[in-house]
This record gives C-alpha cells, sequence and structure tokens, in this order.
C-alpha cells in the first residue's frame, strides 16, 4: 500500500484544516486507516483510526469533538478534519494504514508527513 498525505499548512488558533490521504497499491478495504502525528520532541502518538467498515473509531482523548476522521472507499482516500485547531496540535502528520485485526499502534505501512502548524 502507497500512502500519500496532503493538506497541511499554517493556521491560526481555532482555524480548520483537513488532512487527505490517498492509497494505492493493495486492497485499501483490508486495512483499517489511522492518522499519528509527532510534534518536536514528542514520540509519535495515534490521533484517529478507522476500521475498513467503517464501524470502529478511535479518537484521542485531546482531539475528541475536534477532528474527525473518514473513509471514502470509492475513492481509496482517508481524511481528517480537524476544527479548532490549537498550537498544541502543531506536528507533522501521518497517514498509516494496518491490516483488519491487527494492532492499531504498529502499521503495516507509512505515509509521508504533513506539516500541521497552529499559530497562537
Amino acid at each position: 500500500v502507497q500512502l500519500q498525505a496532503s493538506g497541511g499548512g499554517l493556521v491560526q488558533a481555532g482555524g480548520s484544516l483537513r488532512l487527505s490521504c490517498a492509497a494505492s497499491g493493495r486492497t485499501f478495504s483490508s486495512y483499517a486507516m489511522l492518522w499519528f502525528r509527532q510534534a518536536p520532541g514528542k514520540e509519535r502518538e495515534l490521533v484517529c483510526g478507522i476500521s475498513w467498515s467503517g464501524f470502529r473509531l478511535y479518537n484521542l482523548d485531546s482531539v475528541k469533538g475536534r477532528f474527525t476522521i473518514s473513509r471514502d472507499s470509492a475513492e481509496n482516500t482517508v481524511y481528517l478534519q480537524m476544527i479548532s485547531l490549537k498550537p498544541e496540535d502543531t506536528a507533522v502528520y501521518y497517514c498509516a494504514a494496518v491490516h483488519e485485526g491487527k494492532r492499531w499502534d504498529v502499521p503495516d505501512y507509512w505515509g509521508q508527513g504533513t506539516q500541521v502548524t497552529v499559530s497562537s
């Protein structure tokens, strides 16, 4: 699976961004799709995840109510809609894929990162 992330940028606190991750290669529907982030000096953390069916979701506590993950199987794309952004959301965001049934914190595939910077 090849993953191509896009949509990062610079935004003021309180603003919104939508990240996209286009997948190609193996069957998209066989994989849960994930968004991780890594801030400077911090470990990479799982932010949001969505199962192949779309029925199982994970959201990091600090982003609940602000970030929404979704997937479009027809387009082989997963999205991360981010609203009410805070400076502490500043990080490089990575999309990832893990075969359904495996642990979500150990992805099988990674995309390149996209920088999100939230100014105060």
